[in-house]
């Protein structure tokens, strides 16, 4: 259900307050861009520093603009279990058609307490559950057994994001899940790498940008043309690299006002990039032909 390109949106802030055009406007570039679905508030939507209210207008807001053209999958994640189920049975009211799952962060749960957390919130929902082990951010990653035995025991548990930053894990994932089991990566740099073992799309932050490029080059992996999926790779590589020389978001929304897409504003502890990385995104846009 869940394979292709999906497109882990930014949350645009308009003096403090999320801008609601700008949301629109994104959406709508995605569906031209022709991505499969959105993912709103994950971390790249600046989840953290969003309130519950916020948090769920952003996920209402993506289902209204995507108007089922695109599936929306929606993060509600968290390191508490309660608010995590909480989030994702509001999702489901509103008509998400799948959720984000993180991994527990910071309270650095055992494999025991992350395989309990998730099959409290597969419980709580009718959803489809993709996973996000992410152990950069999170102190720890969901464990190929820990997944393998979700899979075995929550039926609507169907895939991950994986943004560990390894293949072999990807070929892990995939002889303990089966084929059924969506992989889908966490990192633009490593969507190539990862779907020759087995994943079966991205979770992409580079998409908010050039959709079109970037679904393209899933699409011509998918289908065959490693020549062509490789050429689309190597020339949106500077892309994928310079969109985290500082912390995601704050280079992405860069790239989108230069766009005038939306404001470059994030929230603290996030703060706008340095005019340097601004600069070159700036080149990096224009070397793609995306600004003349």
């Amino acid at each position: 259900m869940f394979t292709g390109t999906y497109t882990a949106i930014v949350t645009p802030f308009q003096n403090g307050r999320i801008d609601e055009a700008a949301l629109a406007k994104l959406i709508k570039s995605q569906i031209k861009g022709g991505v499969e679905g959105i993912v709103p508030v994950g971390t790249t939507g600046e989840s953290p520093t969003l309130d519950h209210e916020e948090h769920l207008k952003v996920i209402e807001l993506a289902v209204k603009f995507a108007a089922g053209r695109v599936k929306v999958i929606a993060g509600t994640g968290a390191n508490s279990t309660a608010e995590a189920i909480d989030l994702t049975c509001a999702a489901e009211k509103l008509g998400a058609d799948g959720t984000l799952q993180v991994a527990p962060y910071y309270n650095k749960p055992t494999q025991e307490g992350v395989f309990q957390h998730f099959k409290a919130i597969a419980t709580a929902t009718k959803l489809p559950i993709i996973l996000y082990s992410i152990p950069g951010r999170c102190g720890i990653e969901i464990g190929v057994d820990t997944t393998a035995r979700l899979a075995r025991e929550c039926s609507n548990i169907i895939g991950m994001k994986e943004a560990g930053g390894d293949a072999d894990r990807v070929s892990r994932l995939m002889q303990a899940c089966g084929p059924k089991f969506v992989v889908l990566s966490g990192d633009d740099a490593l969507t190539l790498p990862f779907m020759s073992v087995g994943a079966r799309g991205v979770i992409s932050v580079a998409s908010n940008v050039v959709p079109a490029l970037v679904s393209g080059m899933v699409r011509k992996y998918a289908a065959g043309d490693v020549k062509g999926a490789l050429k689309a790779h190597q020339r949106l590589y500077p892309m994928f690299k310079n969109l985290f020389v500082e912390t995601n978001p704050t280079p992405c929304k860069a790239a989108l006002s230069l766009m005038g897409m939306m404001t470059e504003e994030v929230r603290l502890p996030l703060v706008s990039c340095t005019p340097a990385t601004k600069a070159l995104m700036e080149k990096t846009l224009r070397d793609l032909g995306v600004l003349k």
